[in-house]
């Protein structure tokens, strides 16, 4: 029977993934040739760059050019925007080498011009071009920092856009006078357009002294040339009501909302009722995972708030706090935490994964847990605690073989977590 449940909360992460494809959710936006009196020229960054792309060009019937920036492994063949490799989430060479050949495609734009912006998660760390005086070794340095931190997205990316030459509105205001129309995958709670990839075509509410206090806060050893920029407000970005922002729109196409939405009409066909807890849970990953076994126990053990056979449906993005040597990821350290706080409990399972098929740095979507998890990896010799706290998730379940791999996706809406209630009276 588990095995069962695990193809059914596998089916349930698939249709996630399909409902925020490129190709479904991009051409309903796409400008009409016609609309277009100069160049329409593509432009983006974003695990789903590429593949957004290629729904351009699929779908656009007028001449374009362009250049996007992807993860390594995420390109998909397209003939007239060029695609650009480049690392995710520590930054490298060769995407701030193409954040630079960026802002050219850019130059010389006129009112008659139209840049279409294709952005989603990611875009951060694959345009990493830094304010004059810094250096991408500075970039590198506060990425790796943040990540390991424990900061929610939104700090990270208020931190990000304060450093950035391109980010935090930085973009668009280079475009200018052109029209700029930005396409966005939603990989952020809340949908914030400013948070997702750093917002590099809207304006930005913050300030240089936010991001300084969220250095502070984290108490992060960075180098004094990025303190200075923060302190100084040098790093200052593009305000809202700033005039080269006038004739900017930005839409966002998909979110993790409608991912869930299809999970939950995937469960209500194989007759459970489907809850959508929120797409937009933040906060440790470990206490997260407690407090989705505490709702799970309660449902399993008194058949309230939610009755079984059920399946309880979450997104939003959780952090890490490392402070173990394990490889991190925050979808299967709050799995493990939930599948700790159950204790093998009969009708419990559970999937939790990346949506862009990466937790964290390794190329491993997430993982499952059922009534057998804990069983299994007692007599393996396992120490689910000790995985716990050593931040060793992928490893505890890829000992196990309970990864979830999906490859490259081609799209980003954030962290799914679907908690399977099956039906039955109290365990004995």
């Amino acid at each position: 029977m588990y095995q069962d449940i695990a193809s059914l909360l596998r089916a349930l992460f698939d249709a996630a993934i399909a409902s925020a494809q490129p190709a479904l959710c991009v051409p309903p936006h796409l400008p009409r040739p016609g609309d277009v009196r100069g160049r329409l020229v593509v432009i983006g960054a974003g695990k789903a760059s590429a593949a957004m792309a290629q729904a351009v060009e699929q779908h656009y019937t007028g001449p374009l050019s362009g250049l996007v920036v992807t993860r390594y492994g995420y390109a998909v063949p397209c003939q007239r925007i060029e695609i650009v490799e480049a690392a995710h989430p520590v930054p490298d060479a060769a995407g701030e080498r193409a954040a630079a050949r960026l802002l050219e495609r850019i130059g010389g734009l006129t009112p008659e011009d139209v840049v279409l912006c294709l952005i989603s998660g990611g875009g951060s760390a694959l345009l990493p071009l830094p304010l004059p005086g810094l250096t991408l070794a500075d970039k590198q340095q506060v990425n790796r920092q943040l990540l390991a931190s424990g900061a929610s997205i939104g700090e990270m990316n208020t931190v990000r856009r304060h450093l950035s030459a391109i980010k935090g509105g930085r973009l668009a205001a280079a475009c200018h006078p052109a029209r700029v129309l930005t396409l966005l995958l939603s990989d952020v709670p809340g949908d914030d357009p400013v948070d997702i990839a750093s917002g590099p075509t809207v304006a930005d509410p913050t300030t240089c002294a936010d991001a300084l206090a969220i250095v502070r806060r984290y108490r992060l050893d960075l180098p004094e040339r990025v303190l200075e920029v923060l302190a100084s407000g040098a790093g200052e970005s593009v305000k809202p009501g700033d005039a080269r922002l006038a004739r900017c729109e930005a839409r966002v196409i998909a979110a993790p909302q409608q991912a869930l939405e299809a999970a939950a009409r995937v469960a209500r066909e194989h007759g459970y009722a489907a809850h959508i807890l929120s797409d937009a849970i933040e906060g440790e990953a470990r206490d997260v995972g407690k407090v989705l076994a505490a709702l799970a126990l309660q449902a399993a053990g008194r058949g309230g708030p939610f009755e079984p056979p059920c399946v309880l449906l979450s997104g939003g993005e959780t952090t890490v706090t490392l402070r173990g040597q394990g490889r991190g990821g925050r979808n299967v350290e709050c799995l493990l935490s939930l599948a700790i706080a159950t204790r093998g409990h009969a009708r419990i399972h559970a999937l939790m994964g990346d949506t862009d098929g990466v937790d964290g740095v390794e190329e491993i979507a997430g993982a499952l847990v059922g009534p057998d998890t804990l069983g299994r990896a007692f007599a393996l010799g396992l120490s689910p605690r000790q995985s716990l706290d050593d931040n060793d998730g992928h490893g505890f379940f890829g000992a196990l073989g309970d990864a979830v791999v999906t490859g490259p996706t081609l799209t980003n809406v954030n962290d799914f977590r679907a908690v399977l209630i099956e039906r039955g009276g109290p365990p004995t």
